[in-house]
C-alpha cells in the first residue's frame, strides 16, 4: 500500500501559506498547518484541507526558535510517520530605513526569514533522507534585487536563494529536491499593511502584466514544485512577478 503523502507549510494561516496548503491538499497531500498566533485562521485552513478529503494538523510553533522547529517537525512525524514536502513560507517584512535600523530589528528578520528556513529544512531533511526522498520549497522574493526600507528583508531573501542552491547540491544524494519560489508584488495583507491604495496602484503600474499577483497563483506554483511533474528539477529559483523582474 502506498503511503499517504504529507506536507508541512509554515505560516500557513493566511496569504501565500494558506493557498499553498490548499493547493497541496488539492494535489493529494495531507497538510500540517503551522501558525504562530492566529489559531482561528489556522483552524479555518485546516478545515478547508479536510473539506478536500485530506488530513490536516494545525501546529503552533515559533519558527524563530530552533527548539520549537524541531518539536514541530517531530510532531508531524509522530502523527503521520513521514514528511514528503516542506514549504518554508513563514516570513516577516517590517519596513525600516537602513540608517535607523537596530541590531534587534535586523536579527529578528534574519531569524524568521533565513535561520528558520535552514533549521526547518534540516529537521525535515533528516526525515526525508531516512524515508528515501522529499521536496523542500523555500519562499524567496523579487526583493533580492534590492529593497528600499527593506535591506534586512532583501538580505534574508538573498540568503534563502543561496541556501536553496547549497541544500540542493548537498541533499540530492538523499533524493531530496530543494527549490525556491520568488513572488513579486502579491495582493496579500503584507503589502496592503505597508501601502495605501495610491502607493499600491503606483507599484502595480510598474508590472508589465498590469496587476499584482494573487496568493492562489503562488500556491499553485508551490504545489507544482512539490509534484512529480518537476521530479528532475532542483536548485532552481522560479520568479512569479508578472514580468517586473527578469533575472
Amino acid at each position: 500500500m502506498t503511503a499517504q503523502r504529507t506536507a508541512l507549510v509554515t505560516g500557513a494561516q493566511q496569504g501565500i501559506g494558506r493557498e499553498a496548503a490548499l493547493a497541496l491538499a488539492d494535489s493529494g497531500f495531507d497538510v500540517a498547518v503551522n501558525y504562530l498566533s492566529d489559531e482561528q485562521g489556522a483552524a479555518e485552513v485546516a478545515q478547508e484541507v479536510r473539506d478536500r478529503g485530506r488530513r490536516a494538523l494545525p501546529i503552533r510553533a515559533d519558527v524563530s526558535s530552533v527548539t520549537e522547529i524541531r518539536a514541530m517537525v517531530s510532531r508531524v512525524a509522530d502523527a503521520w510517520g513521514r514528511v514528503d514536502v516542506l514549504v518554508n513560507n513563514a516570513g516577516i517584512f517590517p519596513r525600516r530605513a537602513f540608517l535607523e535600523m537596530t541590531e534587534d530589528e535586523w536579527n529578528a528578520v534574519m531569524s524568521v526569514n533565513l535561520t528558520a528556513v535552514a533549521f526547518t529544512s534540516q529537521a525535515a531533511a533528516r526525515l526525508m533522507a531516512a524515508q528515501g526522498g522529499g521536496s523542500i520549497i523555500n519562499l524567496a522574493s523579487s526583493a533580492v534585487r534590492g529593497q528600499p526600507h527593506g535591506s534586512h528583508y532583501a538580505a534574508s531573501k538573498g540568503g534563502v536563494v543561496s541556501l536553496t542552491r547549497s541544500l540542493a547540491l548537498e541533499l540530492a544524494p538523499h533524493g531530496i529536491r530543494v527549490n525556491a519560489v520568488a513572488p513579486g508584488l502579491t495582493d496579500t495583507a503584507q503589502p496592503r499593511s505597508a501601502h495605501d491604495d495610491a502607493s499600491m496602484d503606483a507599484l502595480i503600474s510598474t508590472i508589465p502584466l498590469g496587476r499584482a499577483g494573487r496568493a492562489d497563483e503562488m500556491g499553485r506554483v508551490i504545489a507544482l514544485f512539490a509534484s512529480d511533474t518537476l521530479a528532475h528539477v532542483t536548485g532552481q529559483v522560479f520568479h512569479v512577478n508578472g514580468g517586473s523582474y527578469m533575472p
